[in-house]
């Protein structure tokens, strides 16, 4: 399936898996729950979620590279400040707190199950491919980075 690889912009994957656990939530009233709060907490989760993709943006511009996701060769710098010192993704984690706090939001014990497959599909078809071209752009000090820290937490 390398034809899925760096194809499908990671703002289209988090809004057609938001979606699917919407139309999976409306499928499964009977997995309703109550969240007391829910409404702070999905907020806190969107806030902390968009807050970490904001911080891995501008620590980019920083370096003055690219954060097209789609071509990960035109990277000027290996990022390695910031955020980027806990997550080699936090753009794409801040992503999945965005799921999250939909998941939240939804108040359904089904719903929640978009987050990982949000994850999964990043990491093959996104992250993955991501990888290879920045190590062999990079080399060593990206392989060495990569070692040292996290894809996702």
């Amino acid at each position: 399936m390398k034809s899925l690889e760096l194809k499908v912009p990671p703002a289209a994957v988090l809004l057609a898996c938001g979606a699917g656990m919407w139309l999976v939530a409306r499928a499964a009233p009977a997995a309703d729950v109550t969240i007391p709060a829910r409404w702070i907490l999905a907020a806190v989760l969107f806030a902390v979620g968009v807050g970490l993709g904001l911080r891995g943006v501008l620590a980019f511009r920083r370096h003055q590279t690219t954060v097209h996701p789609s071509r990960p060769e035109t990277a000027s710098a290996v990022v390695t400040s910031d955020v980027y010192r806990y997550t080699r993704n936090p753009m794409y984690l801040g992503l999945a707190l965005v799921l999250c706090a939909w998941a939240v939001a939804l108040e359904n014990l089904v719903a929640p199950l978009g987050v990982p497959v949000f994850m999964a599909y990043l990491t093959v078809f996104q992250i993955r491919p991501e990888e290879r071209a920045l190590s062999a752009r990079f080399g060593a000090p990206y392989d060495d980075y990569r070692r040292a820290v996290r894809r996702w937490i």
